[in-house]
């Protein structure tokens, strides 16, 4: 599948993957300055410097970088974001630091990966009631721990 996709700024660096069979494309910060420091327990918003053309039926998922979420604490804000077909706006990564320490986010470091994956468009239908299932209404936790 070909993604369009446009430079913004100069800067800006096209999104990699980590691997050959990689599902994720990582992005990468696109500052204006050389770093930005995001301080314990609030989100900074981080341009990629770029633009993406999603093709219809599909969404670009912005998910968190595994070890960036696991060693530093900094992970997208919403904890998936989602970048519909028709946006053709900068991606921008609400970047929220977990973490008890301020944390430093450098021009070009890796900052979350895109995900490019189908959706099913639905139609709505109210109606009075639902089928009947075994499991009914229980919810969290309802189906036992394990």
């Amino acid at each position: 599948m070909k993604v369009q996709i446009t430079k913004l700024r100069e800067s800006a660096k096209i999104p990699t993957r980590g691997s050959e069979k990689a599902a994720g494309y990582d992005l990468y910060a696109c500052l204006d300055r050389e770093s930005i420091e995001i301080a314990p327990h609030t989100t900074a918003k981080i341009g990629t410097g770029l633009a993406v053309a999603i093709p219809d039926g599909y969404f670009g998922a912005v998910f968190a970088r595994s070890g960036l979420a696991a060693k530093e604490g900094l992970r997208p804000a919403n904890c998936v974001g989602v970048c519909d077909s028709d946006y053709r706006g900068e991606y921008i990564v609400a970047l929220h630091n977990d973490s008890d320490t301020a944390r430093i986010v450098n021009n070009g470091d890796r900052i979350a990966q895109l995900v490019v994956m189908p959706y099913l468009a639905v139609e709505f239908d109210e109606v009075e009631s639902l089928d009947e299932t075994e499991r009914g209404a229980g919810g969290f936790g309802s189906t036992g721990k394990n």
